[in-house]
C-alpha cells in the first residue's frame, strides 16, 4: 500500500512540474441575459506557470503592480511627484501661475 501512495505521489509531482514548467491556460467566460439582453458579462482567464515561464511570456504584473511590489509603489510617488512638476511649469508656461522666487515667495 505505501508503494503505491510513493508511486501516486511521484505521479502528481510530475505532472505538476510539467504544468508549472509549461504553463496552461484555463478560459471561460459566464454572461447573464434576460430576454436575449446582456446584463453582465464576466471573463475569467486562469495561467499556471512557474514564474521564470511566465516572465518568458511577457507576463510580469506583479513586478509593476503597486499592491504588490514596493519598488512599483516608489515608482508610482515618483512619476506623480513628476506629473505636479510638469503641470506646475505649464501653468507657468501659460502665465497661470506667477513662478515662485528665490526664497519661495509668490
Amino acid at each position: 500500500m505505501s508503494l503505491q501512495h510513493s508511486t501516486q505521489s511521484g505521479n502528481v509531482l510530475e505532472i505538476l512540474e510539467k504544468i508549472i514548467d509549461k504553463g496552461v491556460v484555463i478560459a471561460g467566460d459566464i454572461k447573464i441575459s434576460l430576454a436575449d439582453v446582456d446584463l453582465l458579462t464576466i471573463k475569467i482567464r486562469l495561467l499556471v506557470a512557474s514564474v521564470d515561464k511566465a516572465r518568458e511570456i511577457g507576463l510580469d504584473w506583479w513586478e509593476t503592480d503597486s499592491y504588490y511590489s514596493s519598488k512599483a509603489r516608489l515608482q508610482e510617488k515618483e512619476q506623480n511627484i513628476l506629473k505636479e512638476r510638469i503641470n506646475r511649469l505649464e501653468q507657468v508656461i501659460d502665465g497661470k501661475v506667477i513662478p515662485p522666487d528665490s526664497e519661495g515667495n509668490t
